[in-house]
């Protein structure tokens, strides 16, 4: 069964959840232009995230993926932590702030028994995750719901583990990729490899449907994508400069500029790309002291708010994949548009329009 028809979509084209930079409009958007489009939950309360659920339910008929976290809590290490206060010390300083009162309490929820009610009350076509994949009995009951279970691997090795837990398929993430790195198996970011050679060793190693991350902002990478074995692609960068996304304005000026990225775990306390900026630089990209995800995120969001008022980027999450420059400000439906032309005649027959 080819991936659009598994997914009931027009393309095999799905966009990628991005926290914290869109929400439902952006999803509605791509599902209207035959994608799948997916609104993340991690960042969002059960409150919040229900009221876009809803929006997206009223909005199309067509299909959306609901995507979650499933990292493991961590519990607070008050050294680390205040080691890591003396490295913010100096940048909370320059804006007049008190980083000796910043508690590390957590800015990303997992998921949960919550969640999966959620799940259950509006049976999602497709549920994904990244970070691994929930507990067994929670995982059951996404099943239960009758949803399509999609995760993210950054290896061939997690990639066949998903596959022995019963994913319907499996995007494999490319070094390229903006925002959080997928792994979960291992945090040696030796092991992470470009979407080029990872994608056919994924391919080769299961037997589901591989989606390729990583890198694809225009028709001509999609097309490389699917020649490499990938079932369909999952893109989100090339989508943060559309009307519908909800990226910040110091973001945006930064898409628009000549600058770099790069892996850093400063902001969250986990591997994730982003545009170079001032903290990155300054405490990283990647630093030893840093508290585990996602209680870094209490550290650095009074910098980031401070700095936003002031029109500055300096400690703004910028992430981004490699591809930014292709980021163009039209709508989503061009994007997706323009993206499809990668798949060549191979969809002519594909769903109608409705």
């Amino acid at each position: 069964m080819q991936l659009a028809d598994l997914l009931g979509i027009r393309w095999p084209l799905l966009q990628a959840p991005m926290a914290g930079v869109q929400g439902s409009r952006l999803a509605l958007a791509v599902c209207e232009a035959g994608g799948l489009g997916a609104l993340p939950a991690a960042a969002l309360t059960p409150t919040a995230l229900d009221a876009e659920i809803q929006r997206l339910r009223a909005g199309t008929d067509r299909p959306w993926n609901l995507n979650f976290f499933c990292h493991a809590p961590p519990a607070s290490d008050p050294a680390r932590e205040q080691a890591w206060r003396g490295t913010l010390r100096a940048d909370y300083a320059r804006f007049g702030l008190d980083v000796e009162h910043v508690a590390a309490t957590p800015g990303r929820r997992p998921f949960d028994a919550g969640a999966l009610a959620l799940v259950q009350a509006h049976r999602p076509a497709v549920v994904s995750f990244h970070f691994g994949l929930p507990a067994d009995d929670l995982l059951a009951g996404v099943r239960a719901a009758g949803c399509l279970v999609l995760a993210s691997a950054t290896t061939a090795e997690e990639a066949h583990w998903l596959q022995a837990r019963g994913v319907d398929a499996v995007i494999a993430q490319g070094w390229e990729a903006g925002g959080h790195r997928g792994h979960f198996l291992s945090d040696d970011l030796d092991l992470q490899a470009d979407l080029p050679t990872l994608l056919p060793r994924i391919v080769a190693a299961v037997d589901v449907p591989v989606i390729a991350a990583g890198g694809i902002a225009d028709a001509r990478r999609v097309s490389a994508a699917m020649a490499l074995g990938a079932a369909g692609v999952q893109v989100g960068t090339a989508y943060l400069l559309c009307p519908e996304a909800d990226t910040r304005a110091v973001h945006r000026q930064a898409l628009h500029e000549p600058r770099t990225t790069a892996v850093t775990n400063v902001f969250t306390g986990r591997p994730a790309r982003g545009i170079v900026n001032r903290a990155m630089r300054s405490w990283g990209p990647l630093a030893a002291d840093v508290p585990a995800f996602p209680l870094a995120t209490a550290f650095s969001a009074p910098l980031r708010e401070a700095a936003e008022a002031q029109a500055l980027d300096d400690y703004s999450l910028l992430w981004a994949g490699e591809q930014f420059p292709a980021c163009r400000e039209v709508p989503a439906a061009d994007v997706t548009t323009a993206l499809v032309e990668g798949f060549g005649p191979q969809r002519q027959d594909a769903l109608p329009d409705r």
